[in-house]
């Protein structure tokens, strides 16, 4: 395992407050938590128009994660090209339980088209909201349709272009 100290490091993002939306990731970011650092990478992808997933993780024997590396969800197994990809590895020394994430290295290039406009509607950036659900829920309980229900929370979105998920979604919620 590598050390690096915290000096080394561009940005610290250390602030509860900091919900990631307009940052991109750069070399040596450093991050408190695996999740922060996630959580910039999923913000930066459905922004730019991708989707994002985990292609490698390592355990440490505590069976905590200790490497994270996130990729464009386009990005192939076996194919060794450029691809968008950042990897995060803690600091650690010894026994430490402390450790900060820190990107190590960033490609931001694609080699397919981006939409960032329908980003949002992509399956692993898709997310039904706490109203959504409840909304769901009661309307189901009451005998109303989902297409009904679904086409309710469309209206109280204002329309389908701000909508997070769609009616696919909202059937499976039910189930």
């Amino acid at each position: 395992m590598v050390y690096y100290p915290l000096l080394e490091c561009n940005a610290n993002i250390d602030d509860p407050n900091d919900n990631f939306l307009d940052l991109e990731p750069t070399l040596h970011m450093c991050f408190q938590t695996m999740e922060k650092a996630k959580n910039l990478y999923t913000n930066y992808a459905i922004r730019c128009g991708f989707a994002m997933r985990t292609r490698t993780s390592k355990k440490d024997n505590n069976n905590n994660v200790y490497y994270l590396r996130l990729v464009c969800s386009r990005e192939g197994k076996y194919v060794s090209s450029i691809k968008p990809e950042v990897k995060t590895l803690p600091s650690q020394t010894k026994q430490c339980r402390v450790g900060i994430w820190f990107i190590r290295t960033v490609v931001l290039e694609h080699n397919h088209d981006l939409c960032p406009n329908t980003s949002k509607l992509i399956l692993g950036n898709r997310k039904l909201s706490m109203q959504a659900k409840y909304t769901l829920e009661v309307n189901d309980d009451e005998g109303v349709r989902i297409n009904k229900s679904f086409l309710s929370i469309v209206s109280d979105a204002g329309g389908f272009e701000n909508m997070d998920f769609v009616e696919r979604d909202a059937r499976n919620y039910i189930g």
